[in-house]
């Protein structure tokens, strides 16, 4: 699997950063939730100073996440790559460009294609769309025929309460059930799924796009922790994908809501980096 090299404005491909590893493909990408309540503009700020590769930016309701002009000139001031759109797909963003799934995901790679990057991260459908989910598959696999950008489709998790588990997502939550053609794994969701994200990183193989290293606990809430802190196999996951020369995209999403300040939280994300860094860049350089 190879995955298009991002690049700038002017059609030069991006200076690997400090957080590329030697020797590999993948890029090392901030997702702008990562920074929340702070802002979109703040995130593309941090990603550059801190030494990331990339951005992965969500589509969410700060304004300034959905315009693509504001987007593509945070990209060319701050020298930094999109190498990733998150389609509005939260409850919380269900008016974010307007409430029908099919154009969310169509506006998702208008982004994408102007802002230069090749993939839009997508959530498979609740189960009250019906409409959305019955096609769901089959119009994702269309949608990246005729855009060119490849459409992850991330692993979700049954929703538990108490003793008692809810299936809310169609055709289901996890991504290696179904004929995609390319898929997101995001940690945390394995952890509240109860899931091994290394056997499902063997199971997806090639079809394995976009990772967002992340952490969890096991608990029924979607933790988003900063990788190391929780219960899931983060070191040996970047070890799998690095001895799979994976090149896709390796993104910090984590929850920074109660870092007090700037400064705290910056050091999460320098943390998550650096984390990175020892078990994906190292492994990667220990197998040439």
């Amino acid at each position: 699997m190879s995955s298009a090299e991002p690049s700038d404005q002017a059609g030069r491909a991006p200076t690997p950063g400090p957080g590329r590893a030697s020797g590999s493909d993948a890029l090392v990408a901030l997702s702008t939730a990562s920074v929340y309540p702070q802002s979109t503009a703040d995130a593309f700020e941090m990603a550059a100073q801190l030494g990331y590769d990339a951005v992965e930016v969500m589509v969410g309701i700060d304004p300034v996440s959905q315009d693509i002009d504001a987007v593509r000139h945070l990209s060319d001031y701050h020298e930094i790559p999109v190498c990733a759109v998150h389609a509005p797909c939260l409850l919380i963003t269900q008016r974010v460009w307007g409430s029908e799934p099919w154009g969310k995901l169509e506006k998702s790679a208008e982004m994408a294609d102007a802002v230069g990057a090749d993939v839009v991260v997508v959530h498979p459908p609740f189960r009250w769309q019906r409409d959305y989910a019955r096609g769901f598959v089959e119009g994702v696999n269309d949608l990246e025929e005729r855009t060119g950008v490849a459409f992850a489709v991330e692993n979700m998790y049954p929703w538990r309460a108490s003793r008692r588990e809810m299936q809310v997502y169609l055709p289901g939550w996890d991504p290696s059930d179904e004929d995609y053609a390319n898929t997101t794994l995001d940690l945390s969701h394995s952890a509240t799924s109860l899931s091994d994200p290394v056997e499902m990183a063997s199971s997806l193989g090639p079809r394995l796009r976009h990772v967002h290293m992340t952490d969890g606990t096991g608990s029924a809430k979607d933790e988003h922790l900063v990788p190391g802190r929780g219960a899931q196999p983060c070191a040996e996951l970047l070890e799998h994908l690095a001895t799979e020369k994976f090149s896709g995209h390796i993104v910090v999403e984590i929850n920074t809501r109660r870092a007090a300040t700037r400064e705290a939280r910056e050091l999460d994300l320098v943390e998550s980096l650096a984390f990175i860094r020892l078990n994906f860049a190292a492994t990667d350089l220990a197998g040439q």
